[in-house]
């Protein structure tokens, strides 16, 4: 990556980043990106054919496997499918080293690997994709808005890009980005909503919201150690600039 070359003590902080996301078990790498479908999409398989789990237990596993993340509001239907098949469903998952987290409250339920040694790693269904710094940077802001508005009593979560680009501007020395690149910031909010994080609004192109999702990909404990840590990493990348500058 780019943005690690000049600063030697990002890919070991980032490297605690991702441990710590993973032992909760929702990094956001593991969610997969596939297209929505049709929740009626298997209904016309041979009554012969449909194996051992009911219709809606089938329909509820190939959209959670297929997408990674099912969202109350977005599809009711299915939510409510793997909130009533969930036993069943969670068995079935479990031959393929995976699970489903529900947490019916917030209307997510998300997919998830299960503990895995390393044995066993290699038949992982879930490809792991590490994140750039600056993905990095714009999850933990997200996080960090989306814990405090939650706190606020705030049911759902919204945020606008200037607001978004005023709290990314401490760390921009450590990404080699001025707060203009908005192309940039828009290329990492896009992966961010292809990741179920962030959801659009409509007709309001530069508002968003957080959604539940975000719990499960950055620990609420660890949060504001790797916000100090990387705020500190920043404010030296940014002296050392000033110094190069001022003695040029």
């Amino acid at each position: 990556m780019t943005e690690d070359n000049n600063n030697p003590s990002a890919p070991a902080l980032f490297d605690r980043f991702r441990a710590s996301s993973e032992e909760q078990s929702g990094n956001s790498e593991e969610v997969n990106n596939s297209p929505d479908s049709d929740i009626n999409e298997i209904s016309d398989i041979p009554e012969n054919r449909q194996g051992r789990l009911s219709a809606d237990a089938r329909r509820g596993l190939v959209s959670l496997l297929r997408h990674g993340v099912i969202l109350a509001n977005n599809k009711q239907p299915l939510f409510d499918i793997l909130v009533k098949e969930q036993v069943t469903i969670q068995d079935h998952l479990a031959d393929m080293f995976l699970r489903v987290l529900i947490d019916e409250p917030a209307g997510v339920a998300v997919l998830l690997q299960q503990d895995m040694d390393e044995n066993e790693d290699s038949v992982s269904l879930i490809t792991r994709r590490p994140l750039s710094l600056y993905d990095s940077l714009l999850l933990l802001v997200l996080r960090k808005h989306f814990q405090e508005r939650e706190t606020a009593g705030e049911q759902r979560v919204y945020i606008d890009i200037d607001r978004i680009e005023s709290r990314l501007t401490p760390f921009l020395p450590l990404t080699n980005n001025s707060r203009s690149d908005r192309r940039k910031l828009n290329s990492s909010l896009k992966n961010m909503k292809d990741k179920r994080l962030l959801q659009g609004v409509p007709g309001d192109d530069e508002r968003f919201e957080i959604t539940p999702v975000i719990r499960y990909v950055v620990n609420a404990e660890f949060l504001q150690q790797m916000l100090d840590e990387y705020l500190m990493m920043a404010e030296q990348a940014g002296t050392e600039v000033e110094t190069q500058t001022d003695g040029s």
